[in-house]
């Protein structure tokens, strides 16, 4: 028995150069890349130095704040380079992989037998526990905290993302093993989220409670699912896990194996062929995107994750830990000349006022990275609302975050909100204001001062 999820608020962005249901092997990258940026909130303490050789799944640092949670090699090598900034800040750990690859073995567990404390101690001692975040402030979760619920969306609503139903096929044993282990570290629910639609495998699997999504995107966000099934209220926990996550979590349980593969999708209208690609985390992009139709001399913008909240790296730069897409569409740098003030019929815009988008309803779009204005004052237009699904006040909150009223933010329902859900809200925004990074600057000054 499932329970149906329908999200009336929100806005589909079709977009040309959606990812063929195909799958190559990406070729071998030689080099890996772990940065510490992306596990926010993480002070990082090297546990292997410059030098030193590493098996796949062994640490190469840790949190200062937390010794416990640990970061690991997804391949095994040499650690070649240790860049650093300001204050000698660890920037990344590079490591040269080896030709034949070979693992450290945890050992398998009996998920039978296990207690919490047994799958606990397994997921921080082997990396795994990097993927697991929590609500309240979205960093990596707090070990020694108990969630009140688990939450694991495996519907993507965003523009060209990876689709799940499409990579996971044929995992539903580490599938059905992660969720196994994840159900004896709560004392509630496992809440997985599906497509209406769609033919997820994970709809088959038990110790979960089982929720079927449908409506434009927000919808398959796991914010968006918290807010319509058990948000999260002051002094409360839940837990987050991406899906495709919980696949390198239940290999690790059943063969003792941290293994980092990762089904990528290469998307965007400046990909002659999209498709899907087998690599690994940290892997170089350009082992992916230059013998696949992007133009090394392109004017391109390549994005590690989606268009709305990923984020933008070199194309000689790495897979960032979290992400399953790699966008890359045309950089929007060109100035159009009284383009305010005539007809448009080749942008998104939830507004019928001059953008004639809604006479074409599926329509595709080839969108660059153009904003199409400039940043300004918020103004009031009641386009936020008409794209946020969650039951908070889109405005007053971000108001909220750029004055740090502590108590306002936490009245409007902060305890609850990622800088993701508020993507659409920036896209949609007239005075050009970064939504996420309002949001995220607030969720930063909430743990420091409230913890």
């Amino acid at each position: 028995m499932s329970n149906d999820i329908k999200i009336k608020k929100g806005l589909d962005i079709k977009l040309v150069g959606a990812a063929e249901k195909a799958t190559e092997n990406a070729i071998v990258s030689n080099f890996y890349s772990i940065r510490p940026e992306d596990f926010h909130q993480v002070t990082p303490k090297l546990a292997a130095k410059e030098g030193a050789k590493v098996k796949a799944g062994e640490p190469v640092f840790y949190d200062k704040s937390n010794e416990a949670v640990k970061f690991v090699s997804p391949v095994s090598g040499e650690i070649i380079e240790i860049a650093r900034g300001e204050k000698r800040k660890i920037l990344s750990v590079k490591i040269k992989a080896d030709k034949e690859q070979s693992f450290h073995d945890y050992g398998k567990l009996d998920l039978n037998s296990a207690k919490a404390e047994d799958i606990k101690s397994r997921l921080l001692e082997s990396g795994c526990w990097a993927f697991v975040k929590q609500r309240p402030y979205d960093v990596i979760a707090n070990p020694a905290n108990q969630p009140k619920a688990i939450f694991i969306s495996a519907y993507a609503s965003a523009p060209l993302v990876a689709d799940l139903d499409y990579v996971l096929q044929g995992k539903e044993a580490e599938l059905q093993a992660a969720v196994t282990a994840l159900s004896k570290l709560t004392d509630g629910k496992v809440h997985v989220s599906i497509a209406k639609n769609g033919n997820s495998p994970l709809a088959g699997l038990s110790n979960i409670t089982l929720h079927k999504v449908s409506g434009p995107h927000p919808s398959g966000n796991v914010g968006t699912q918290i807010n319509k099934i058990d948000p999260v209220n002051k002094g409360e926990v839940v837990w987050t896990i991406n899906a495709q996550d919980l696949v390198i979590i239940g290999e690790l349980l059943l063969t003792g194996k941290f293994n980092a593969e990762r089904t990528v999708a290469l998307v965007g209208s400046s990909v002659k062929k999209p498709r899907y690609f087998k690599t690994k985390l940290g892997s170089e992009i350009a082992t992916m995107i230059y013998d696949n139709g992007v133009d090394k001399d392109g004017n391109d913008r390549v994005i590690s994750g989606n268009v709305l909240s990923g984020k933008q790296v070199k194309p000689d730069g790495y897979l960032d830990y979290y992400s399953n897409t790699i966008t890359v569409i045309p950089e929007g740098d060109d100035y159009e000349f009284f383009g305010w003030n005539k007809p448009v019929f080749n942008k998104v815009s939830t507004s019928r006022a001059l953008t004639f988008s809604w006479l074409t309803p599926n329509k595709k779009f080839d969108l660059n990275t153009n904003t199409n204005g400039e940043h300004r004052a918020f103004v009031i237009t009641g386009n936020y609302e008409e794209v946020f699904p969650l039951d908070i006040f889109p405005m007053q909150i971000l108001k909220s975050c750029m004055y740090k009223d502590l108590d306002e933010m936490e009245a409007l329902g902060m305890y609850e909100v990622a800088p993701e859900d508020f993507a659409l809200t920036e896209f949609v925004c007239v005075s050009k204001q970064p939504h996420q990074k309002i949001i995220r600057e607030g969720l930063d000054l909430m743990l420091k001062e409230i913890g």
